[in-house]
């Protein structure tokens, strides 16, 4: 004879199967619009365009549920960081040659030629790979004379930092869950 079904178990897998689809859902339209062979849509005639209705932004949709609900508050707080910061600082990360300058540079200010010292690549190089690093925000650089100085910002890091913490501590209430769950559902063979 089989136990029905716990209602909280039940839930929490619906959650995470929500979840899971949400992320599948995005990386298919970020696949989608990265692909070189999209076609514009056909513009619309004007008087097509007028008598469309605007469709309301996130932030208007959500402006509702908003308070007081945890799990609200935190999609808030997410909307309201800057994503093209976090994406820059990503990308500028991804590299390993970036990573090397960015470790240098945290043990103090370096000049270009000394960053470029490690790295078997030309003087031009390590620029452009400054120029991804300080368009991230991640470094920043002063000219005295004919010496370029870098420094490290540590400011677009904390806010990495926080982005991760967020999905971190999602998962892992998600899995405590998922773990009481388990706990609890335990057949009596298995105790």
């Amino acid at each position: 004879m089989s136990k029905p079904p716990n209602p909280k178990a039940l839930a929490l897998l619906t959650e995470i199967e929500a979840e899971l689809a949400s992320m599948r859902a995005r990386l298919r339209t970020e696949r989608r619009d990265r692909s070189p062979l999209r076609v514009a849509p056909a513009p619309l005639a004007k008087a097509e365009e007028d008598s469309r209705p605007t469709p309301p932004t996130l932030q208007q949709l959500l402006k509702f549920s908003l308070d007081g609900d945890p799990a609200a508050m935190t999609l808030k707080s997410m909307l309201n960081q800057s994503p093209a910061t976090l994406d820059a600082l990503f990308h500028a990360l991804a590299d390993p040659a970036r990573r090397g300058m960015v470790d240098r540079l945290s043990r103090g200010p370096a000049s270009v030629s000394q960053l470029a010292e490690p790295f078997a690549m030309t003087l031009p190089a390590v620029v452009q790979h400054l120029a991804v690093l300080e368009k991230s925000g991640l470094v920043k650089s002063e000219k005295v004379g004919r010496v370029r100085t870098c420094t490290l910002d540590t400011s677009v890091l904390t806010q990495a930092e926080v982005w991760i913490n967020q999905r971190r501590t999602f998962w892992e209430k998600s899995f405590d869950r998922l773990g009481a769950y388990l706990a609890e559902t335990k057949p009596e063979d298995e105790a």
